[in-house]
């Protein structure tokens, strides 16, 4: 494996809501890429869940293109939320290899808060960050997006599906986090990028 490129797992909610946003996250995440494509580069893993029970992950592919054609396949379907395996299987996975972050793009919450924010804490202390992006502002999403976030040492942000450059940003600023840590968001900052600051803002 280079060790000179990031891993960063990106997980979607891919629950009947959630086409819209889904649609969306597949039109922009190719911002991963390619800003972090002088850094060294990003190998990027899809993981989502729907339907009774199904949550799976792909392989790390290292290019838009690749991701893009992952999710294209896959179709939104009923279901109930599986936020604790999303967060597990980033546990598994720093085990065998370093993440640098793990995003999740949502809008809901089903399941029970303690049992998430166990697995968040042990994300916490192996250093696994979690950025949870929350869709709309339903206040008990937030703060479960909230409390994961903080006890990973990540952030949370909300965003509106009607306006795609504000999660294009977020996940262009979380893939130079991967790659590059904080000392890359500072220099974002620097130069007054809103998405770097915003994640500084909170990261531990």
């Amino acid at each position: 494996m280079d060790s000179s490129r990031g891993r960063l797992i990106f997980a979607l909610d891919a629950t009947m809501s959630r086409q819209p946003t889904w649609d969306m996250a597949q039109s922009i995440q190719g911002e991963m890429f390619r800003t972090t494509a002088a850094q060294g580069g990003l190998d990027v893993q899809l993981v989502y869940f729907r339907g009774f029970g199904e949550c799976r992950a792909s392989r790390f592919v290292s290019g838009g293109e690749g991701l893009g054609a992952l999710m294209a396949r896959i179709v939104c379907q009923g279901g109930r939320t599986q936020i604790g395996k999303v967060l597990r299987h980033a546990l598994d996975e720093s085990r065998s290899a370093r993440v640098g972050a793990l995003v999740f793009i949502g809008d809901a919450m089903e399941e029970r808060i303690d049992d998430l924010t166990a697995t968040a804490g042990q994300m916490g202390l192996i250093g696994v960050k979690a950025f949870m992006f929350q869709e709309g502002q339903d206040a008990d999403v937030s703060y479960a997006y909230r409390e994961i976030a903080r006890l990973t040492g990540g952030a949370y942000a909300a965003f509106d599906v009607a306006a795609p450059r504000r999660l294009a940003e977020l996940l262009g600023a979380v893939a130079a986090y991967a790659v590059g840590g904080r000392v890359e968001l500072e220099r974002r900052a620097g130069e007054g990028e809103g998405a770097a600051r915003l994640l500084l803002s909170q990261i531990g």
